[in-house]
């Protein structure tokens, strides 16, 4: 038998190219969404002590806590609600038939689309301290962030936004904190409602006796309600 050579071929230039530009993209575009989202940690931290000053100027009995939790995630705790904010470390591109996509701005420049995200949970503050694990947060809204430093939101009420400002919405200080507010606007206003009596008037002897481990009976602010009627 003749001898196989196992010399490599030369490499595609066309490979090499895509393999190249798209990892330096997808490392611009993360690298811009955690400068926005230090951004949002900086700007979040600040608001808090604000309100924490006004509390013992006015003499006001409201608890307002900020907590780091590492590189990509941090919380504040106000008024009885929790506000977690979370960068995930992957980028994503949106499916062909998303709106963003239809935008001129991204089918001027597809490489636009690519986006780091930042998502903004909502929990009672209850269902940590009594460990209620079965307890329900809701995202209230989601922050998409492409390498040029451009974003919009996806998300509830005070926090929606129309992807035909993706084009001319720039990430600042000045934006942050109109989104933080918002936030925080719409948490306190998005109150914990009863669910209809004929959902929760039949309970076992089982959820009745683990529910002193505090991990049965679920409590969510819209339990028992469809989450998506409150965007209209």
């Amino acid at each position: 038998m003749g001898e196989i050579h196992t010399t490599a071929m030369e490499l595609k230039e066309s490979l090499k190219n895509l393999v190249f530009d798209k990892s330096e993209l997808k490392q611009n575009v993360f690298r811009s969404t955690k400068e926005a989202f230090e951004l949002f940690r900086t700007i979040t931290r600040d608001l808090i002590h604000q309100f924490q000053d006004s509390c013992l100027k006015e003499g006001k009995k409201v608890d307002f806590e900020f907590t780091d939790r590492g590189d990509f995630e941090f919380e504040v705790k106000f008024a009885g609600d929790i506000l977690l904010f979370m960068m995930h470390t992957n980028v994503f591109e949106f499916s062909r038939d998303h709106q963003v996509m239809k935008t001129p701005y991204v089918r001027d420049d597809p490489k636009r689309s690519y986006c780091g995200v930042i998502h903004i949970y909502n929990f009672l503050a209850d269902s940590f301290a009594y460990q209620r694990d079965n307890d329900l947060g809701y995202m209230i809204g989601r922050v998409f962030v492409n390498n040029e430093h451009h974003y919009f939101i996806e998300g509830k009420r005070e926090l929606g936004m129309l992807y035909t400002n993706f084009n001319t919405s720039v990430v600042s200080a000045e934006t942050v904190q109109g989104i933080v507010e918002s936030a925080i606007e719409y948490t306190t206003n998005f109150d914990l409602l009863t669910p209809p009596y004929d959902e929760v008037k039949l309970v076992s002897v089982g959820e009745m006796r683990t529910n002193f481990d505090k991990k049965s009976l679920v409590t969510g602010k819209r339990l028992g309600f469809r989450f998506q009627a409150d965007s209209e």
